[in-house]
């Protein structure tokens, strides 16, 4: 199992092994990997920036195509629909319906070694539908979902990077293998576990991963955030007529309430690094009916796996002590998602930074800058506009510094291969995130100049990674002799744990129709904002309203 610690007789049984197995792939002429001299990579790397800039609209069309869908966790059909014809008309082999779940599939290009893998996440968030382009609230489709994170960005980064590497080492005859793959679900931390469990990462050398940022970085070590187990608790009861015979009812929805209520009385007494959260999930059906089901679904989030374990188990005993108090049967605990704290690779990092500091940051236009600037204002953020300095290389954090909620499920991945995570300017700082807000400059020139620039700094990482074997070497040393020295991976899913593919179903069965009108139409419009009929950049106006003018019916913002 990957994650073990250092094993000084093992690994030189694995290196006498590797070097019998490189000879007799020599003898039957299995590819090699390919050592390239520092001048020919240089010039690679500016035949790919040539190729990404070329392709700068098939960039912005996959940004736009899949903001319109909008799709929420577990149901992006359209979106992978999309992709996946993307991927095979480009020569890719698709997997689909990966690890039982509907909406995922692995992408497969080239042959031989290294596999490098490519990953970034496609879902949305509840109730962030909004107008691109327009600096104030204006829902597409009122309370529907939205891409109020940005993850519609991701794929337009990994497969434009992806391609022009193809390109190249197809005109070369480089060999080494591409694998693409999405992050379903990732807002419910539901799918990457799964992903490991079904072996998809058994042969891949390197992953590099990419989430929407505001400026274009990455980093090494333990992440700012935490890690965290999603559980639902449902409990059993018994119906009554509410008015007319409650003593014969127990009800369910009284455990949920009451397990609240106990958890935030023993949140006086456990770590202040935890965060938790919760939602009634289902509070019963009408009234005068006593509740037989509900559920209360929590997100329980800690610093490392022990913590994480712990703090679950608390949680778990309240439920019991909730149900006991209101003659009420616990009827299951389920795992919704689980995600252990990333940690990136330091070799893939720093290698990446180098690439980021030769793309740089987009050339923002001032019309780019006044719309940032309006936006922030909308939500009392800190009116700074977009990053100009480009940020530095984030070293591993302290123990202290550990103290952000945020969690991902790459961090699962980050822990059986080594990983690094790019980030990229494709939206606003100073947001409030998973917000209607955040979803704002997603499909317009921001987002389209953040995911061209991401794309060229992960291509030349990409390309790193295929031709300096060495890389590749040094990427493992740091992950077999520093990150999991002391550490070994331990999945919080169980060997019959299932993905709870049927959640959203509800939400995008209600707003899906209503959605489909504003899909984008490529072959049509050259933009979103163009089919929308969205001048860019769009202000409230100086009335007070937001809504879709000309550019010379826009104030300045306000």
């Amino acid at each position: 199992m990957l994650g073990v610690g250092h094993n000084p007789i093992g690994e030189f049984l694995m290196r006498f092994l590797a070097s019998i197995l490189l000879c007799a792939t020599l003898v039957i002429g299995v590819a090699q990997p390919v050592s390239a001299q520092p001048a020919q990579l240089e010039g690679w790397k500016s035949q790919l920036v040539e190729t990404i800039e070329g392709r700068r609209q098939f960039t912005a069309n996959v940004v736009d195509q899949i903001f319109s869908y909008g799709e929420l966790g577990f149901q992006e059909f359209e979106t992978s629909r999309y992709l996946v014809q993307v991927l095979r008309d480009e020569g890719f082999t698709v997997e689909e319906n990966y690890a039982g779940i509907p909406t995922a599939w692995v992408a497969t290009w080239g042959s031989g070694s290294p596999k490098i893998s490519l990953g970034t996440d496609i879902d949305n968030i509840p109730k962030a539908s909004q107008t691109p382009g327009v600096a104030c609230h204006l829902p597409l489709v009122d309370g529907a979902p939205g891409h109020g994170e940005g993850h519609n960005s991701g794929m337009a980064v990994q497969i434009t990077a992806a391609l022009a590497v193809k390109d190249l080492m197809e005109a070369e005859g480089l060999p080494g293998t591409i694998q693409i793959w999405p992050g379903v679900a990732e807002e419910l931390v539901a799918t990457k576990a799964y992903y490991v469990r079904q072996g998809m990462l058994e042969d891949v050398d390197i992953v590099l991963y990419a989430h929407v940022g505001s400026n274009l970085g990455t980093g090494w070590g333990n992440t700012p955030g935490t890690g965290l187990v999603s559980a639902m608790f449902t409990f059993d009861g018994f119906a009554a007529h509410a008015g007319g015979s409650p003593w014969l009812g127990r009800s369910a929805a009284d455990a949920a309430n009451l397990m609240e209520v106990g958890w935030n009385f023993r949140r006086e007494h456990i770590r202040t690094q935890a965060r938790s959260h919760s939602i009634i999930y289902d509070g019963g059906d009408q009234p005068n009916v006593v509740p037989s089901k509900a559920s209360v679904w929590f997100y329980f989030r800690e610093k490392n796996y022990p913590q994480i374990r712990d703090l679950f188990a608390v949680g778990d005993s309240i439920a019991q002590g909730a149900a006991m108090m209101s003659g009420t049967r616990l009827e299951e605990t389920r795992i919704i998602g689980s995600a252990w704290p990333g940690h990136f690779n330091k070799i893939i990092a720093e290698t990446m930074y180098s690439n980021i500091q030769n793309v740089g940051l987009p050339e923002w236009t001032e019309a780019d800058q006044q719309f940032a600037r309006a936006t922030q204002g909308e939500v009392g953020g800190r009116e700074s506009g977009l990053s100009t300095e480009l940020s530095i290389l984030r070293p591993a954090p302290t123990e202290a510094q550990r103290t952000a909620g945020y969690a991902d499920d790459i961090g699962d991945i980050s822990w059986n291969v080594p990983t690094a995570t790019l980030s990229f300017p494709s939206n606003i700082p100073n947001l409030p995130g998973h917000n209607w807000a955040n979803a704002i400059a997603m499909a317009t020139p921001i987002a389209h100049k953040g995911a061209t620039q991401g794309a060229m700094a992960q291509a030349m990482t990409l390309l790193d990674f295929m031709v300096r074997p060495e890389l590749v070497e040094a990427a493992w040393e740091y992950f077999d002799d520093v990150q999991t020295a002391d550490m070994t991976y331990t999945p919080f899913i169980s060997p019959t744990d299932m993905p709870a593919t049927e959640m959203n179903e509800g939400i995008m069965a209600e707003f899906r129709e209503e959605m489909s009108k504003y899909y984008f139409n490529p072959d049509e419009h050259d933009s979103y904002l163009e089919q929308l009929g969205v001048s860019y950049p769009t202000f409230r106006q100086p009335d007070g309203r937001c809504r879709i003018g000309s550019v010379s019916e826009q104030g300045q913002g306000g």
